[in-house]
């Protein structure tokens, strides 16, 4: 990692950084070309600061310089892929979502023998286990697959691990008491100084794998898909085709939940959704 260049203020970086949207533009088909993540057609404002963060963190001054790191060291490139697809999740994130899920969805879903789920973006892992938690506490985890998926094969190796920083705990309990947790959160992990790490028996009905939204097709019928906080980050033009993939992946009166963000309304199969909860961002799958 480059040092720093003295005296550059973040005044100077604002005026350096006023035109440089071809040089971000550049950065992300490097990153393309290199690796078959396309990040182009996310949400410009939002990718371009990922892209300034990592060329500031690499000590670097103008994205060029950045283009041209990548394409001489791939350590440069997994640093700058951490931070394009930089995670922000808990366990039980917004816990209203799953305390509706846990009262208006599940006794809806007891009447299927069984049940396929997918997380699409499935970051660290921590969605993933709330959602088997809460299937657990609700008896239906024995007869459901979770299917868990994100872009970054660094992202689910850490959460096949499933550990995290015992620091978390404290919000996570907080978090699973909100979302009505019905036992000690602290039942499902063991923790020492440093790390907790969750039951082995919350892994056994999940399936790890890696699914590009962008790129990738639908690969099963699920009765619930989970594609939380992942679309803000998009471009209409993304957005369309993530809704085509995950409607097309969602079975018959299957539920689709998204991120508080975000919503069905303006995309091509709004009119096949009612509505389950408007707040919560919940729909069920009707047309």
């Amino acid at each position: 990692m480059k040092p720093q260049s003295e005296g550059h203020t973040s005044a100077s970086r604002a005026a350096l950084h006023a035109e440089d949207a071809p040089q971000v533009r550049a950065v992300l088909a490097r990153v393309y070309e290199r690796t078959g993540l396309d990040f182009r057609d996310y949400a410009f404002a939002s990718i371009r600061r990922r892209v300034h963060a990592a060329m500031i963190d690499e000590g670097l001054n103008t994205p060029n310089e950045l283009l041209d790191a990548l394409q001489r060291d791939d350590a440069v490139l997994e640093r700058v892929l951490k931070m394009l697809t930089l995670p922000v999740t808990s366990m039980f994130r917004d816990p209203q979502f799953y305390l509706e899920f846990r009262s208006h969805i599940v006794p809806l879903l007891r009447t299927h023998p069984f049940l396929r789920l997918w997380i699409a973006g499935c970051s660290t892992g921590q969605e993933v286990y709330s959602l088997a938690i809460l299937l657990h506490e609700e008896g239906l985890y024995e007869r459901s697959r979770i299917y868990a998926t994100d872009v970054q094969a660094r992202s689910i190796e850490q959460a096949k691990d499933a550990i995290f920083a015992v620091g978390l705990m404290q919000d996570y309990t907080r978090n699973y008491l909100a979302a009505g947790g019905t036992t000690a959160f602290s039942d499902y992990y063991t923790a020492d100084s440093h790390a907790a790490i969750l039951r082995p028996f919350l892994k056994q009905n999940i399936v790890f794998g890696l699914h590009n939204l962008v790129t990738d097709g639908s690969f099963n019928e699920f009765q619930v898909i989970f594609c939380r906080n992942v679309m803000i980050y998009f471009n209409a033009t993304l957005q369309h085709r993530v809704h085509t993939l995950l409607y097309e992946s969602l079975a018959m009166f299957g539920y689709l939940g998204l991120g508080r963000g975000e919503s069905i309304r303006f995309s091509p199969f709004e009119g096949r959704y009612e509505s389950v909860s408007v707040r919560q961002r919940i729909y069920r799958k009707v047309a």
